[in-house]
């Protein structure tokens, strides 16, 4: 089981590649190539489904804090060490404390002047 420093570590890491794929200005020409598809058939439920994702920082978080712990457990070798359902829980721990930072960030985002 990850101790609370990688959860921290982790919890940062997420939270850095949420604000990434979902606001950072380096990936707004991916961003706006999957808006430009999206546009050309707004009826599609995976166009939909593929904006959703890009734009929402509680569903890229989900997904990329999963791919970074997976990736944590397997390079430091805890991935064989605990059965799946703490792996699950250490998941919705990091998704957790990313997104208290993304909504952290939200709110003193919009506190300054």
């Amino acid at each position: 089981m990850i101790g609370l420093t990688e959860l921290a570590l982790l919890a940062v890491a997420g939270y850095r590649a949420t604000q990434l794929v979902v606001h950072d200005t380096i990936l707004d020409a991916p961003r706006s190539v999957v808006f430009n598809w999206h546009s050309r058939n707004m009826e599609s439920t995976a166009r939909t489904a593929a904006i959703t994702l890009i734009t929402c920082v509680y569903c890229m978080g989900w997904w990329l804090t999963g791919i970074l712990l997976a990736i944590w457990l397997l390079v430091t070798g805890q991935w064989h060490h605990d059965p799946l359902a703490v792996h699950a829980v250490e998941w919705l721990a990091v998704a957790g404390a990313a997104v208290l930072l993304n909504r952290a960030d939200d709110t003193l985002g919009r506190l300054a002047p």
